[in-house]
């Protein structure tokens, strides 16, 4: 036991599954600059584009849903190890992909290993870090999340762009980063005692009356803000390319890098504003970005689609630093998890329901008006977010 509390004292396990949780969130977003690609190759429409997207999206929840609590029986290193592995073979199916078959179970497979990862990974940074690091270890832990989400698209996206076999190479890539995480995470200490087989059934997800109000203000602002990551990891590209004229898939995966690192800049200013200040900034900051994504739309500018998505990211980070900190603290004790694991459940639905229907909207009306009712569909669910909070801050009694 004492090996096992001088071994994070000194600080590489805390590294070490920091490192695993960018990998497994990395390669979720790894196909963002490559379904153009894939729709060539394949032949399918941008609708099909958000379809194949949003399954991920399925499998996150079904993690959550199901295994959000595992780790608190079995330990933090089996979960994961699983979350590695289910990676890995998300991998190995776009790796070998030659349909629509190996793509759809590649992302079903790349959600349940984020699924797995959100809560465990989150957990287990904060646990291993050293005492010196322990007031900062829950922002590491959010920005390994989005920090990997964001990474993904720029590492496919400058090989398939300068290097050969662009959707073969970048995965060949990812499969080494998985293998060196999964021997990093065989060597961490591990945190909790193993308390015997988990029950093995959804979690429930009610929320208690008399924190409703809160909740719902928090959920409505982190739906917006995750609608708006979902388009960018999602159908950005084709935007890029039909829209703006922009073809570069390395510029491809810089844009969407660019929203997940303003988001993790936006919740760095969240932790010193206080929630009180960064939920209502944030969803101003939202509406600010929507508006500018929307005019980028409709002068196909990709100077104003770049600044949009910073600013678009800024209040998003703001806003999800906020919401998560909101229902925390106002949570009862013996409800947290439950509660919280709500709140994750609907910004992961954000994530794909919006976005296919841009795809669905985009066969009737084109990508250009798909995006613009998009965004301001979004910069509508934001600014009445901000008009709740006026007439009732987060967390003020009442339902």
């Amino acid at each position: 036991m004492d090996m096992r509390r001088n071994d994070v004292d000194r600080g590489w396990p805390f590294l070490v599954a920091a490192y695993a949780f960018v990998v497994t969130m990395c390669g979720t977003t790894l196909p963002t600059p490559l379904y153009s690609l894939y729709q060539r190759q394949f032949g399918f429409s941008s609708l099909m584009v958000t379809v194949i997207f949003a399954v991920y999206a399925v499998g996150v929840i079904a993690a959550l849903l199901l295994f959000g609590h595992v780790s608190d029986f079995i330990g933090r290193r089996p979960v994961l190890l699983a979350a590695l592995v289910l990676s890995g073979l998300s991998a190995v199916c776009f790796l070998l992909a030659g349909g629509l078959p190996q793509l759809f179970t590649g992302r079903v497979l790349s959600g349940l290993s984020a699924g797995l990862a959100t809560g465990t990974g989150t957990v287990t940074v904060i646990e291993l870090a050293p005492p010196r690091r322990r007031r900062g270890a829950t922002f590491v832990a959010t920005a390994a999340n989005l920090g990997g989400l964001g990474v993904g698209p720029l590492l496919a996206g400058v090989p398939a762009q300068y290097a050969p076999a662009p959707l073969r190479l970048v995965f060949v890539v990812d499969l080494a980063l998985v293998a060196v995480a999964a021997a990093g995470v065989l060597a961490l200490p591990e945190t909790v005692r193993r308390r015997g087989r988990p029950p093995l059934r959804p979690q429930r997800m009610r929320v208690p009356k008399e924190m409703r109000s809160t909740f719902a203000a928090a959920a409505m602002a982190g739906f917006a803000g995750f609608a708006t990551l979902g388009l960018f990891t999602s159908v950005s590209p084709t935007f890029l390319s039909e829209v703006e004229g922009e073809r570069n898939l390395a510029v491809a995966g810089a844009v969407a890098f660019s929203v997940f690192a303003a988001s993790i800049g936006g919740q760095a200013l969240g932790r010193r504003l206080g929630p009180d200040r960064s939920l209502p900034g944030g969803c101003a900051v939202l509406v600010a970005g929507m508006a500018t994504i929307a005019a980028s739309l409709a002068i196909a500018s990709l100077a104003l689609l770049v600044l949009g998505a910073v600013v678009a990211g800024t209040g998003q980070g703001l806003s999800f630093h906020a919401a998560v900190r909101v229902v925390t603290e106002h949570s009862p004790a013996d409800r947290r998890a439950e509660v919280t694991s709500a709140l994750f459940v609907l910004m992961y639905l954000a994530l794909s329901i919006p976005v296919i229907g841009v795809g669905a909207l985009s066969v009737a009306v084109g990508l250009r008006s798909a995006g613009l009712i998009f965004t301001g569909c979004v910069a509508l669910l934001a600014a009445a977010t901000l008009l709740r909070l006026r007439l009732r801050p987060a967390g003020a009694p009442g339902r």
